[in-house]
């Protein structure tokens, strides 16, 4: 699956692969307890975050597919990730074998449409990728903006769950 990483491009967004350079935006984003407040509800560590990079390159690398780094395209400024994963989550039901797909926008993005234009976005290159299959997505119950986003990509609930011990509700589209 050595093929690269696509480049995608919409209004106002590029969506691209992660590289080294990308590690000090990565910090940034995943340290800030309002990012995190409903994926983990903690900021992460340098540690996690470092895994965290190493995980996005490997999934393009074994899976064919991944997440991308946002930035806006007129200023270069960081915006968030958005991508599809094979996490084999511990959780019932199984979403093994399903992309789930994911999205986290820097504070200073929230609000302006841009995590549902990078999902839309997203979500079209799946479409090219999966076909029929499903795609899946996990938010927290009380995340009402990134359960909007959900909607407007053509995610429907299927079922309120637990992962980790937290509530969750499953979408799929």
């Amino acid at each position: 699956m050595d093929a690269p990483i696509p480049i995608l491009t919409t209004a106002r967004l590029t969506l691209r692969g992660h590289c080294l350079d990308d590690f000090s935006d990565c910090i940034t984003l995943w340290s800030d307890p309002v990012v995190t407040r409903y994926i983990g509800a903690r900021a992460f560590t340098e540690e996690e975050i470092w895994t965290r990079l190493l995980r996005y390159v490997g999934h393009w690398s074994l899976m064919g597919f991944g997440y991308w780094m946002v930035r806006e395209t007129a200023t270069n400024r960081f915006v968030g990730e958005v991508g599809f994963a094979e996490h084999r989550r511990d959780m019932t039901p199984s979403i093994v074998g399903m992309p789930e797909i994911g999205w986290v926008l820097t504070p200073a993005a929230h609000g302006q449409g841009f995590a549902t234009e990078a999902v839309r976005a997203a979500v079209d290159w799946g479409d090219t990728q999966f076909g029929r299959a499903p795609t899946v997505c996990l938010i927290h119950p009380d995340n009402a903006p990134s359960l909007r986003v959900a909607e407007k990509a053509g995610y429907r609930e299927r079922v309120r769950t637990t992962y980790k011990d937290a509530p969750t509700v499953l979408l799929e589209r």
